[in-house]
């Protein structure tokens, strides 16, 4: 299992040229529809892949949580995802994906894993609607490969907010107000449970907002925004205070959205934070090294409006990579 992912370290070099690499893996024949659909995660996101540890039965977690299992002295929860996913099968889960995001580390019990996928962010697209509904908006993406098959990249965001309390109501209740009618942050995410976070963050602090589903959307948006700008004589600083952007997006990252706002002299003054799970060092640095202004992590609300309130109040001090 280990030589699956020996070489994660190189794949950083993937950052910024709108390309990633996902784990395909299977949760089991369902046996309601008689399908073996393939689901993806992003490399970057898994630890490690192992035989399924004997699990240790915890009380009061949540249905789809087996338990916990020691990885090296520490204790890690276990997802069923197929349980999760409300995939009805009979398949053993003998395979767990150890996952690490957001300050996380956790195991997915999977049926099996088949290869990792190279692919071009653009060739992932938004889930339609009926599928969305179907898998009870578990699936952030969609692609199909050449041998027909569909890949659905699971909202592991999603997983992480129903089978954990970090989203606790207390959080929201300690973000400070900035109550200045002149701020507007412009955010792009493609998670439902993530953009629901950043818009919450922004509510309690009283800031207007302009959210899009993905890095193609939210530059096609940024670009009417830069526009009308022009044309009416005002500043883009007056209409977007700062862009606020996850990394893992289909059709276009948050690299590669990066990298248009800051090349674009129409967007001079425009901050740009990098809002992620992927919350490793050298993200921190692929992000900088894009034009970056900041980085953050998810699932901190409480950091996330402490970022957002000195950035847009001009208090910014200077943040090097290696700090």
């Amino acid at each position: 299992m280990s030589e699956l992912l020996k070489n994660i370290d190189a794949r950083t070099k993937l950052a910024g040229t709108n390309k990633l690499e996902i784990l395909l893996f299977s949760l089991g024949t369902n046996s309601r529809t008689g399908r073996r659909e393939t689901f993806g995660i992003n490399v970057f996101k898994v630890r490690e892949v192992m035989r399924t540890p004997p699990i240790t039965a915890a009380p009061e977690m949540p249905a789809s949580v087996e338990g916990m299992v020691s990885l090296r002295g520490v204790l890690v929860p276990v997802v069923d995802l197929a349980r999760y996913a409300g995939v009805d099968t009979e398949t053993p889960r003998a395979i767990m994906i150890v996952t690490e995001y957001a300050g996380h580390t956790q195991g997915f019990l999977v049926e099996g894993v088949d290869t990792i996928l190279r692919l071009d962010w653009s060739q992932m697209k938004v889930p339609p609607e009926m599928l969305l509904a179907e898998m009870g908006g578990l699936v952030t993406a969609v692609t199909e490969l050449p041998d027909g098959r569909l890949v659905m990249m699971m909202d592991v965001e999603k997983v992480l907010s129903e089978t954990t309390n970090y989203d606790e109501e207390v959080v929201y209740r300690n973000i400070k107000p900035l109550n200045d009618p002149t701020l507007t942050v412009f955010f792009a995410d493609d998670s439902v449970v993530a953009r629901k976070q950043i818009t919450r963050t922004l509510e309690a602090m009283n800031v207007k907002y302009v959210g899009a589903i993905n890095g193609r959307d939210a530059w096609n948006e940024l670009e009417k925004i830069a526009n009308y700008a022009q044309t009416s004589g005002q500043s883009i600083t007056d209409l977007v205070s700062l862009v606020l952007t996850d990394v893992e997006m289909p059709e276009m990252d948050g690299y590669i959205l990066t990298k248009k706002i800051k090349s674009d002299p129409r967007f001079a003054g425009v901050q740009v934070i990098m809002h992620s799970s992927l919350s490793g060092m050298s993200n921190q640095q692929l992000g900088k090294s894009v034009g970056v202004d900041e980085y953050v992590p998810k699932f901190e609300a409480q950091k996330l409006s402490e970022t957002l309130t000195r950035r847009l109040l001009g208090s910014v001090p200077v943040v090097r990579p290696n700090a």
